[in-house]
Order: C-alpha cells, then structure tokens, then sequence
C-alpha cells in the first residue's frame, strides 16, 4: 500500500510540470503585428452615447402649460395650438394664476352672450362655454396680469392660447353677423378676406363674382390659412371687386358671404386736413357753419375738437362729426370726414379764429380760419 502511494506521487511530480508546460505551448502561433502595442501618443475619442435630441424649452412652450381644458372625471388636459370639438359640446378651460385676463371671440362680448362665464379662483381663472355654436370658433387665450397699485400690465412670459375650431356640418364657414363686408386693400399691408372655416380639413376656394372665375392661391402672393381666411401678401388696384369662398367637406359645397374689395391708397401720417367757413364776415343774427375736412385712410378713424372765440363763455355751439367713402375715379377709396360746427345768431364774441384740431394713430394737424362781423 505504502509503495502504491509512493510511485502515483512520483508519476504525479514527473507529468505536471509537462502538462502545465504543455497548455503554455498550445496556443497558436501569433501572427505578424498581433499584440503590437499602440502607440501612446494615439488619442482615442470616447463613444458618448447617443441621446435622443430635445427641442429647447422656450417661453412659448412653458407658458402653453397654465392653460388646460377640463376633463371628465375630474382630468386635465394639456392645450395643444388648435383642437376640434363638435357644435353642441360645452367647454371649460383653466388658466394657472391668481390674476388671470382672458380673450375670445369679440361677438360672445357685444351680444353679452350667457353661454359664456368666467370666473377668478384662488389658483385659477376659469373659463366655461355652454352649448357651443359654430359661430364660437376662434383664438381662446389668457395671460397673467403683473399689478402695481392701479395699474396693471400683461406678463409677456406667462400667456397662453388655443384655436379652437366647432365643427358643424351645417356650417362650413364661421358665420357672420351680416351678409356682406368691406376689405379695404392698402398697398402697405397684406388684405385678408376673413372667410374662415369651423372644419380645418375642409377644402377651400376664392373665386371671383364678375367676371365669374376662382381666383388661384398661389401660396405666394395669395395664401389661405385656416384661421385667418385668405390673405393678399401685396395688394394692388387689380384685386378690386366682389368676391366670396366656397368650402367643401363631405357633402354639398357650401358658399361664404360676400367681400367687396376696395383699394386704398392715402399718404400714411397724421390728417390731410382743410378748414372752411360758409362765410368769413357775417352779420348779427346769422347763422355760420365751420367745416373741418380730412382725407383719409377708409379704416383709421380721425378725431376732431375745437377751439373757438366764445368757447370760454360758454356759448352754445352744434358740432357735428360724421365720414363717407368717396370713390377717386382711379380705382381708389378714400375716407372723407367731416366736423362741422354750427353757430347761430351770431353775435359780436363770435368774431375770431376758429380752430380745428384732428387726430388719428399717426399725429395730429392744427387748420383755422377767420370769420369777423360785418
């Protein structure tokens, strides 16, 4: 037993170091360059990973979260730029703030339309429309209101708005309070006839009434946008005329109202304005009539007041402010308005210098003329 022992150790001595020198010899012979080391000076770039890109956080998009439609149960949602509802749906919108303004459709105002309530919580405003009209389609926005004592200003960086489009099958285009309206085309700036519609995939067209023929959007110089209408980038004396759309969405084509299209063309600044009296020397007792006139743009509105020779006696005096549009037999439209002030039985303290002042955006011009008694 003893000598079994003894030689299996001698056997086990002899074959290690050879197997252990065997698997050390086993590997396969290198080939040329294998291993070779890299030289040290070598930069290697490291692999970032790659990361999905994010579109950068601007003010817009931060400011779009204080708005938020109402839900059931009690769900908020998150307001995209438009959304679509059906005509009958009823509405509630929420605006984070403890000072929140609001803007919507202009005519929900002028009817004083009950539908419509809006409300200031603690956190919130709070916007509802009940049983919703085609006619509600447009821009639903709110802001926050930044106050020092009485004023109040609006925070640029906290506003938030949707287009909100309620859709009705029986009313392609967003109805209008009357059947026909004047677009004045001003050469310095794009005309739009505002024939908008309450289904955003309908398919649209102008289309001239005399001669009869569609007027091609070339995405240029004429564009459609769905919440605008048409739009003429350059207007000129061409475009003159009566128009109107036609909507088509699954079902018979629907037309709008009809646009009559004016050009204008007045110098841009403050009033064009000439005085005149009916008479520059008058007797007492007679009556005088002093006309201020301006010349203008069709859509800037001119403001007139009076300066006149019994005004700090308190004499009584008609003043009378009225506008027309006259045609200049070029193609063109002008605005014409008018302050006439009316003085009767004149008497001797009303001999002196009548002065008109009248205002618009651009400025103001200052006219006078003299009557004196006979």
């Amino acid at each position: 037993m003893r000598l079994w022992v003894l030689l299996s150790l001698l056997l086990l001595h002899e074959t290690l170091p050879h197997v252990i020198g065997h698997s050390a010899k086993s590997k396969r012979p290198k080939e040329p360059g294998e291993n070779r080391i890299k030289p040290v000076s070598k930069k290697v770039k490291p692999k970032s990973p790659k990361m999905k890109e994010r579109e950068p956080a601007g003010p817009s998009s931060k400011s779009q979260s204080i708005l938020t439609q109402v839900m059931d149960k009690g769900r908020f949602q998150k307001l995209a730029a438009t959304l679509s509802l059906s005509a009958g749906q009823s509405i509630e919108l929420r605006c984070k703030g403890s000072n929140v303004s609001w803007s919507y459709p202009s005519y929900l105002d002028t009817f004083k339309d009950s539908r419509l309530s809006i409300k200031q919580l603690d956190r919130y405003g709070q916007l509802i429309l009940t049983n919703s009209t085609a006619a509600d389609t447009g821009e639903y926005s709110c802001w926050l209101q930044l106050c020092s004592g009485n004023k109040c200003r609006k925070d640029e960086s906290k506003m938030a708005s949707t287009y909100i489009f309620f859709t009705d099958k029986g009313e392609l285009f967003v109805p209008t309070p009357s059947y026909f309206e004047i677009v004045y085309l001003n050469p310095d700036k794009p005309a739009v006839i505002p024939c908008r519609v309450t289904t955003p995939s309908a398919k649209v067209t102008l289309h001239r009434e005399f001669p009869a023929e569609e007027i091609e959007t070339d995405g240029a110089n004429i564009t459609y946008d769905v919440k605008k209408g048409f739009v003429y980038q350059h207007p000129t004396s061409d475009h003159k005329g009566i128009v109107y759309c036609k909507a088509e969405s699954q079902g018979a084509p629907q037309i709008s109202i009809k646009y009559h299209l004016l050009y204008v063309e007045v110098p841009k600044g403050p009033p064009s304005t000439t005085i005149a009296a009916s008479s520059n020397r008058a007797e007492v007792s007679d009556s005088i009539n002093v006309i201020c006139t301006v010349l203008g743009d069709p859509d800037v509105d001119v403001n007139f007041s009076w300066q006149y020779p019994g005004q700090e006696l308190e004499r009584p005096v008609i003043i009378q402010n009225f506008w027309r549009l006259i045609n200049r037999g070029t193609g063109h439209t002008t605005r014409i308005s008018k302050s006439v002030i009316v003085i009767e039985d004149f008497e001797a303290k009303d001999a002196g210098n009548y002065i008109c002042i009248a205002q618009n955006l651009q400025g103001e011009t200052t006219v006078a003329t003299k009557v004196e008694l006979n």
